[in-house]
């Protein structure tokens, strides 16, 4: 279920928030084929299948920046912003991927707003910590502290 902040009263509302979790993406080799090209990644554990079977992860998995990118789509399941004249990714604070995503496999995202805080030109920032989990896995896919900015 998305959560709708209104205005930086609703945003600043949210702290200390957990937002609960998005739905379940599939990652295909398409995908991971087409960021491969985007980004010219184009490493074997990503893009060969047939190398990739007798590799480290019996597959072919994506790649931890794909991952990563996946929150945008993940984070706008779990919270739509209204009544602000722009929001900004501010950047990251930390980002780790303690295990792979497997091509085939799905992930969602959880996330907490840890913090919203003011900023000058009448804006808050707003920190959240975001876990992706990847299905069939015990750790998490990706960990990360996103910074975003909101004005008014």
């Amino acid at each position: 279920m998305t959560t709708t902040a209104r205005g930086l009263a609703g945003i600043k509302a949210l702290a200390g928030e957990d937002l609960g979790h998005s739905r379940w993406l599939p990652v295909g080799q398409e995908r991971v084929n087409t960021f491969a090209d985007a980004t010219d990644d184009h490493q074997w554990i990503h893009v060969d299948a047939e190398r990739a079977k007798e590799g480290p992860f019996g597959g072919t998995i994506a790649h931890g920046y794909l991952t990563l990118a996946l929150v945008i789509p993940l984070f706008n399941d779990l919270l739509a912003i209204e009544d602000v004249t722009m929001s900004i990714n501010y950047g990251l604070d930390k980002v780790r991927f303690p295990s792979p995503v497997r091509v085939g496999s799905r992930i969602r995202l959880g996330a907490v707003v840890a913090e919203v805080t003011d900023v000058p030109g009448d804006g808050v920032q707003m920190v959240c910590d975001f876990t992706v989990e990847a299905e069939g896995s015990a750790k998490p896919a990706c960990v990360a502290r996103a910074v975003y900015r909101h004005y008014a």
